[in-house]
């Protein structure tokens, strides 16, 4: 890509982050994303077909990104679990990894994956991923089973409704743009608070 381009599609990805922040998806518009990084609509379309296109651009990589460490996450936790699987190594990853190592880096795209998507494929991407975690934790406790550990066996709604609870509360900190060190000590309060009951909801503690 020359120089002139590539200059002009950073000029294009930090007006396209600034409209969907301030507007909203819905709200944005292409002649406005223009506006703001010096261009006619006309030039804007040959960096991006539209403006779907456009949203995708900035939140995708982070979704991506979020399924990978789910991925790699679901792997760890199965191959940790064994008959002698101690709860201690079995939980020491969680979703606030997740969010520490994944989210906090890419918050701007984060709050515009959350507040900014009405009206486009990802406005429930959290409703969503609650079901996918909620269908993989009943996969695990189903596993556990076998592995000869002492789980004990939830309804899928009541799931649903704890991992609800638990996410929502987990992003937080983030969603309010607390800064780093207030987003850790929330982080951390919340563990404390949930991770005892996940022990005894499954039958661990």
């Amino acid at each position: 890509m020359p120089r002139d381009k590539s200059l002009s599609h950073i000029r294009v990805n930090k007006a396209i982050r600034e409209e969907f922040l301030e507007k909203g998806f819905e709200g944005a518009s292409v002649r406005s994303i223009g506006a703001r990084a010096g261009m006619t609509s006309a030039g804007l379309y040959r960096h991006y077909r539209d403006k779907e296109a456009m949203f995708d651009s900035v939140v995708e990589p982070l979704i991506d990104e979020i399924k990978v460490w789910n991925k790699n996450h679901i792997a760890k936790k199965y191959a940790l679990t064994g008959d002698k699987t101690d709860k201690e190594v079995l939980f020491g990853e969680t979703f606030i990894d997740l969010i520490k190592n994944i989210i906090i880096p890419h918050r701007e795209e984060f709050l515009i994956l959350m507040n900014c998507s009405a009206g486009t494929r990802y406005e429930n991407f959290i409703h969503n991923y609650v079901e996918e975690n909620q269908h993989e934790f009943m996969r695990a406790i189903d596993y556990m089973e076998q592995k000869g550990l002492p789980v004990k066996k939830i309804r899928d709604d009541e799931l649903h409704i704890l991992l609800s609870a638990y996410f929502t509360a987990c992003l937080e900190p983030v969603i309010h743009t607390y800064d780093d060190r207030l987003i850790e000590k929330y982080l951390n309060t919340v563990q404390e608070f949930f991770m005892p009951g996940w022990l005894k909801i499954m039958g661990l503690q």
